[in-house]
């Protein structure tokens, strides 16, 4: 079945959502697009949220967001409309705080002011790793250089990286993502970043962990083909593309990555979820 709205054939609907149990969203660019003034929600998904809300599904948030807080992410989301609570949230910065204490790390951040707050409590003289998110102006060629400065300087360099996307999408358009960033100092220190945040199977695992679901219960719906739909596929998910955000035509014939389904946005796959549950 093809529509404008809608590319799925309807057995795969139905085996899609028959064992259906929970729903995980990513946020910017299926929610809202990001930009001036926090950016806009997209057409109908405050509402969809909403109506996901009321069913029996059960529901997350998984964003790759490091721009703010959770706390300050989610107030800016409650004050476009959605009904969302922090522990609902799932984003890299207390992650990678935690495995920051675990190994006994000392960062050096290259990140974004806002998201500061998240590394308050985490020790960082003499710095012994980099960890780096979507820092925006932050990134820029002398906070590079320092970044790279003291992986340079480690015998076994340790780059953090939250998230590895390419670009995502704000209001007046394109932006790049700190995956850019990343491939740069993995290029000049010649080695390979953990990525915490999507697509890291860890992520996603933390995500249906908190639901208690099994990953073939889940649904993970999201404007990024490789790190939302691809990465939780690699889990054992489905996984929706929509046609919002960051997505572009050539998605639906790449090379590596299907997702089980495309859809023009957030509302559309909601409408369609739930009349196939009956």
């Amino acid at each position: 079945m093809r529509s404008a709205a809608v590319e799925m054939a309807e057995d795969k609907w139905s085996e899609c959502v028959g064992s259906l149990k929970g729903v995980i969203l990513d946020m910017c660019g299926v929610l809202y697009d990001s930009g001036a003034g926090g950016g806009t929600p997209i057409e109908g998904s405050v509402e969809a949220v909403k109506r996901l809300k009321a069913s029996d599904l059960q529901l997350r948030f998984c964003t790759n967001e490091t721009q703010a807080t959770r706390e300050k992410f989610v107030e800016k989301l409650c004050r476009m409309g959605f009904e969302i609570e922090v522990s609902e949230v799932f984003s890299p910065a207390p992650a990678v705080v935690s495995i920051l204490k675990q190994r006994g790390l000392r960062p050096h951040l290259l990140v974004h002011n806002d998201v500061l707050p998240e590394f308050e409590g985490v020790e960082k003289s003499n710095p012994n790793c980099v960890v780096i998110g979507d820092a925006a102006d932050n990134f820029s060629y002398q906070n590079m250089n320092s970044a790279f400065y003291v992986l340079i300087g480690q015998e076994k360099p340790t780059l953090f990286s939250m998230g590895r996307g390419r670009y995502y999408k704000e209001t007046d358009g394109l932006k790049l993502d700190v995956g850019a960033y990343m491939k740069a100092l993995e290029y000049a220190c010649d080695i390979e970043a953990e990525v915490v945040g999507k697509p890291a199977p860890m992520f996603f695992q933390s995500v249906l962990n908190d639901m208690g679901i099994q990953p073939h219960e889940a649904l993970m719906i999201g404007d990024d083909l490789v790190n939302d739909v691809g990465g939780s596929q690699q889990c054992g998910m489905k996984g929706l593309q929509v046609r919002t955000g960051k997505y572009r035509p050539s998605d639906e014939r790449h090379p590596t990555v299907t997702a089980d389904g495309y859809v023009d946005n957030l509302a559309t796959a909601v409408e369609t979820i739930l009349k196939y549950r009956g």
